[in-house]
């Protein structure tokens, strides 16, 4: 678990904890020492806490002219013991709204299992965007339908086309363009 580290080509073009909008702004990381972990074991020391014992995020870009923030999320999502979707919600998704971001695309690929629980936090979370959207790039199949189980896929995108194997390759503004255009599609 120590050995996954959030995505960090983009930190050229973006810092979450150089960014005063950002709920992570003024963090310092100790690359010395491990502090967190996850059931016993240590996570990599770059990922952000969000008070949840099993799942923690890492912004990679904002754009808050365009209105959108990509989060890379890591750990178990578990609904049902630590009610991440409310810390989730509570300690960042709350701040970027605040600043005026209305589209989110979070990077699912390190969301190692999910269990639910009711939607009340997803509900306010969709209300709160009005014309934005929440897509979930790279999410694992079991995971996907856990959140179908849930009937989450009403608040989030995810699956088909949003399988993008190749986002790592990209820039952080043709990467949204590309998801945006996505979820355009889905919504017409």
């Amino acid at each position: 678990m120590h050995e996954i580290e959030p995505f960090y080509n983009w930190e050229k073009h973006y810092v979450a904890a150089e960014d005063r909008k950002s709920p992570f702004y003024g963090r310092d990381y100790n690359m010395n020492q491990y502090e967190h972990d996850i059931y016993g074991y240590y996570i990599h020391p770059l990922w952000d806490d969000i008070e949840s014992e099993t799942l923690y995020v890492k912004i990679l870009f904002a754009d808050y002219k365009k209105t959108f923030a990509i989060i890379e999320l890591f750990g178990e999502w578990n609904d049902t013991l630590h009610n991440d979707i409310m810390y989730f919600k509570r300690n960042v998704i709350d701040h970027l709204l605040a600043e005026g971001i209305s589209q989110f695309i979070l990077i699912g690929e390190n969301i190692l299992n999910f269990h639910g629980s009711d939607d009340e936090y997803y509900a306010e979370w969709f209300e709160e965007i009005e014309d934005g959207w929440i897509a979930v790039v790279g999410s694992r199949d079991h995971i996907e339908r856990e959140w179908k189980r849930y009937r989450l896929d009403y608040y989030l995108n995810f699956g088909g086309t949003l399988h993008l194997e190749n986002w790592r390759t990209m820039q952080p503004q043709p990467f949204y363009e590309l998801v945006k255009s996505l979820i355009i599609r889905r919504l017409m």
